[in-house]
């Protein structure tokens, strides 16, 4: 049953995958305006248009041209970037660790102070202090990230300027990395030093995108924590003499947590699309900034491959939590 699943998900995944390649490339290419246009000083001529144009491939129609670029994928060549002359895939795949390592923070950070907001309001139930923490979850998640990400630079960037709000990582520092991720990297190697810099840039825009979905955490886990708490082997516990916070923890956590992972995976693919907007605001080197400035300069190229990317990573990591709730849920396993 579950390798039917496993078939039956990655079909559907492949399908997916096929169809938002032909919706974005349809899409770029119907949107008014040459790109190739953009690339050429303001005395170009007719003639220089049209050979830019043709070795672009922009002059097939586009079916054309849509089998010329599953061509290219196949073989691994997502195609050059009009505005930088260099191959997608390397461009992509060059600010894609800055993104992971983004969003792997923000979900960390989420969980962290979601879970802290859910077990605190469980403990607490009946009290005021859990109808603060009610209040401070729907203000929380009522508010967009890229919103907090600006109230964020005005508080900590201009009117206590503690933390880094622009950038990746200090220019001025020698970075000996051989990969992309600075901040594995950076522990691997026992740098900390580059690893506090690295850390202080990150932690404005990570927090900006776990506000949101920590609230959203913290609503689900604590309603799911009080349901669990009226089960009868939560009541057995109690009688056993269990204080209340093994209750919680031992006994009310493990069955409640599994509708909250699910939503976790899910969210996780939202926040790396929102990461586009907040890296934009800290002038974060990742994937999200380089989709906006794509699209300000219509390099279809690029465009296809980063949304493309995006597609892979959202359809891989919802298949795997699927795949995850199956095996943690015994209803499922063996159902």
């Amino acid at each position: 049953m579950f390798w039917q699943k496993l078939i039956a998900r990655i079909g559907t995944t492949a399908v997916t995958l096929i169809g938002v390649a032909v919706i974005v490339f349809v899409v770029i290419r119907v949107v008014p305006g040459n790109p190739v246009a953009m690339m050429l000083p303001p005395g170009a001529t007719e003639a220089d248009v049209a050979r830019l144009t043709a070795l672009y491939g922009l002059d097939k129609s586009i079916p054309a041209q849509f089998l010329i670029w599953v061509q290219g994928v196949l073989h691994g060549d997502f195609g050059t970037s009009i505005t930088t002359r260099q191959p997608v895939l390397d461009l992509v795949l060059g600010r894609l660790p800055a993104t992971l390592e983004l969003s792997i923070m923000a979900l960390v950070m989420a969980v962290a102070i979601g879970g802290t907001a859910a077990l605190t309001g469980t403990r607490l139930r009946g009290t005021r202090a859990e109808g603060a923490i009610d209040v401070a979850n729907g203000m929380a998640l009522s508010v967009p990230d890229f919103l907090w990400g600006l109230a964020l630079i005005l508080l900590f960037g201009v009117l206590m300027p503690v933390f880094h709000i622009s950038g990746r990582v200090t220019p001025s520092l020698e970075l000996p990395f051989t990969t992309g991720f600075y901040l594995f990297e950076s522990l691997f190697r026992l740098r900390f030093d580059l690893w506090a810099d690295i850390v202080s840039h990150m932690l404005m825009p990570a927090l900006a995108l776990a506000i949101p979905l920590a609230a959203i955490i913290g609503q689900l886990l604590k309603q799911s924590l009080k349901e669990t708490m009226h089960l009868d082997y939560v009541t057995l516990s109690r009688t056993k003499g269990y204080g209340e916070n093994h209750v919680i923890t031992r006994e009310a956590l493990p069955n409640a947590i599994l509708p909250t992972l699910t939503l976790v995976g899910v969210q996780f693919t939202f926040l790396i699309g929102g990461t586009v907007i907040v890296e934009r605001l800290f002038s974060y080197e990742g994937l999200g900034n380089m989709a906006i400035d794509a699209v300000i300069n219509r390099d279809l190229p690029l465009i296809q491959g980063i949304v493309i990317l995006f597609a892979v990573i959202f359809t891989a990591v919802n298949l795997v939590v699927d795949l995850l709730y199956t095996v943690l849920n015994p209803r499922l396993r063996h159902g």
